[in-house]
Parts: C-alpha cells; sequence; structure tokens
C-alpha cells in the first residue's frame, strides 16, 4: 500500500486498483452532485490520493487527482488547458502537477482533512521534485453576485504573475479584474472563498484575471498556481510538519 501520509485517525494513499478508482469516482459523484458517475479520459492517467478514516472502518472522506508533467512543454495535455490559454505557462522549466477533482465527503467537517490532504500532497511535491502545483479552484454555483468580495480579493491580492497570466479560452467566463471596481470587504470575502483557493492563497498562490463558467459542474473555477519556491518559509515548515 503506498501510504503517503498517516496522522491521527486519518490515512492518506495512492489509489492501487479499479476498486480504489471507483471509490473516488463515487465520492466525486456524491460531493459534485453531477448525478452521472464523475468519470473522465483524464482519471486513467493520474494519479488518485485516497483521504480514509481508520477509526471509521477505512472510509474514504476526501480524494483528489495528480497529473505529473516534467515542465510547462505539457501544460497542452492538463485538465485545466481545455477552459484557459495556458500559453504563457509553457516556457516553465520544472517538474508540474495539476491538481484536480479534490472533494471532501459532504457530510465530514472536520478540518483535519483538509490538513492531512495538503500534508499527502507535500509529501507527493516532495518526493518528487515538484516546482509547481496548479488546478481549478471552484466556487459553488454559477452566479457570480455572492462571490463578488471574494472575486474583488482575487483582483486586489492575488492575481497571477504577468509572465505566468492564463488568456481566455472558454466562451464563457467573468472577467472579474476588469469589471469589478469594488474594494474587497475581506471578512465577506474569506467567508465566501473555497476552502481549497483558501489555503492555495496562504502559501502563495495566484489565480487567473477571470473566472469560467461551468454549467456542466455547475460552478465558477479559477485557474490557480502555486511555485513551490514561492511558499513563504514558516508555511513550508508547518505543512513538512504535518506531511512528517
Amino acid at each position: 500500500m503506498a501510504v503517503l501520509l498517516s496522522k491521527g485517525r486519518f490515512r492518506a494513499r495512492l489509489a492501487q486498483s479499479d476498486e480504489d478508482l471507483a471509490a473516488a469516482q463515487a465520492l466525486r459523484t456524491r460531493a459534485f452532485g453531477t448525478g452521472a458517475l464523475d468519470a473522465d479520459a483524464f482519471d486513467p492517467v493520474c494519479a488518485h490520493v485516497l483521504v480514509e478514516d481508520l477509526q471509521d472502518e477505512g472510509a474514504l472522506v476526501c480524494c483528489f487527482r495528480m497529473l505529473t508533467m516534467d515542465s510547462g512543454a505539457e501544460i497542452g495535455r492538463s485538465y485545466s488547458a481545455q477552459f484557459y490559454d495556458l500559453s504563457s505557462l509553457e516556457g516553465f522549466s520544472g517538474r508540474m502537477v495539476e491538481m484536480g477533482r479534490f472533494c471532501i465527503h459532504p457530510d465530514r467537517t472536520d478540518p483535519d482533512i483538509l490538513r492531512v490532504a495538503w500534508g499527502a500532497m507535500t509529501a507527493y511535491v516532495d518526493r518528487n521534485g515538484i516546482q509547481m502545483l496548479f488546478g481549478c479552484s471552484s466556487f459553488a454555483g454559477t452566479e457570480t453576485a455572492e462571490y463578488l468580495d471574494a472575486f474583488a480579493m482575487l483582483k486586489h491580492r492575488h492575481l497571477a504573475p504577468k509572465r505566468w497570466l492564463p488568456r481566455v479560452k472558454a466562451p464563457d467566463v467573468f472577467r472579474f479584474a476588469s469589471k469589478l471596481r469594488r474594494r474587497p470587504d475581506v471578512k465577506k470575502a474569506m467567508l465566501r472563498m473555497p476552502p481549497l483557493l483558501r489555503t492555495y492563497l496562504m502559501m502563495g498562490g495566484w489565480v487567473s484575471d477571470h473566472a469560467v463558467v461551468d454549467r456542466h459542474m455547475n460552478t465558477l473555477h479559477v485557474f490557480t498556481g502555486l511555485e513551490i519556491g514561492a511558499i513563504p518559509p514558516a508555511r513550508k515548515r508547518l505543512l513538512r510538519a504535518v506531511a512528517g
């Protein structure tokens, strides 16, 4: 069993079988509420991380998948490249991982689940010499009105560096960086920010200047990147303490 991390009652491991993948797909289907089984052509080429509750007969409580690339030259084969023009990242020379389909069981609220998931990701990044982590960070629903403070904060504090900034590709987008003029209410913004995206931002992550309206998944999502070398030292120590 390829265990990445075991902490308290939770264990994170890599999927090893078709049964493991089927369990992850079933959890995703329930968490995302897509109706039909959440499975696609990226599943067979990704590594899948399962977070299990050892005090509940190994019940699956969280999962995500990872697509590893040797450099930005391969970014066109990523899931995100379907929705964003990522040609600006083709010159990134280091190894990259796309993290996707992240979900936590809707009946589970223990904050340690997210911590263990990030600890497992940190262990994977360290073991494989990854220099950038990226993916699509999703807001529930496709209406922008309730997230305006969150988008305003992304505009004012967290836009991607110009050299990496994704360009528009999807037909239906919300160009928040050019359209929003409001100053963000920080408290409201953080309350509406998805937990996964909040964690990215705390570590120095950045986002695209527009959100994609994904009606199939019933989400708004922003491209999110995190350069491992840019993570603040104190935050990196904390992550590695969890991963250790």
